[in-house]
């Protein structure tokens, strides 16, 4: 029973160090088959929008700026050319080494952002930039935060040159 229970922690240890070392940056997955030049108008769908009204414009208003950069216009009237949604969450990051004076683990509070493109007829995810980094949880940096954010993901658009 010992072992048993030697062996689950250690698995459990194992697991977790990936955790540990998280990852921040943008990650994008376009579809292939998808020339996102001849795309010239879009459409707002709901996806998981920020609960903070003030906050949900600002995405908003980030997105329609970097949007229209690229050329597309948002549609008067029926869906565009693609749908747009944003999904946006806060989480907190726990370290497993403490790095504290008093042995406390890091927490780190990191903000996740995700923009995706639909087809508006079939709903297929054409694109999906993902943004996932540590955040200055102070509401008078929103903006800033917030606006560089999503610069930070349409850095990554398909057409754009890296």
């Amino acid at each position: 029973m010992k072992r048993v229970l030697v062996g689950m922690l250690f698995a459990l240890a194992v697991a977790a160090a990936p955790a540990a070392q998280m990852k921040y940056g943008v990650t994008t997955k376009a579809d292939k088959n998808v020339d996102f030049t001849k795309l010239k108008s879009y459409s707002w769908s709901v996806g998981q929008p920020n609960p903070t009204k003030s906050i949900d414009a600002l995405i908003v208003a980030a997105v329609d700026r970097e949007l229209k950069a690229l050329g597309l216009s948002k549609a008067e009237s029926g869906p565009g050319d693609v749908l747009v949604s944003y999904y946006a969450l806060r989480r907190t990051d726990v370290g497993m080494k403490p790095k504290s004076e008093t042995g406390a683990p890091t927490q780190t509070a990191v903000g996740t952002l995700s923009v995706v493109l639909l087809d508006p007829k079939s709903k297929k995810e054409l694109l999906q930039m993902r943004l996932d980094k540590p955040i200055d949880t102070d509401p008078a940096q929103a903006e800033a935060v917030i606006n560089t954010a999503v610069t930070e993901l349409f850095e990554k658009y398909p057409t754009r040159k890296n």
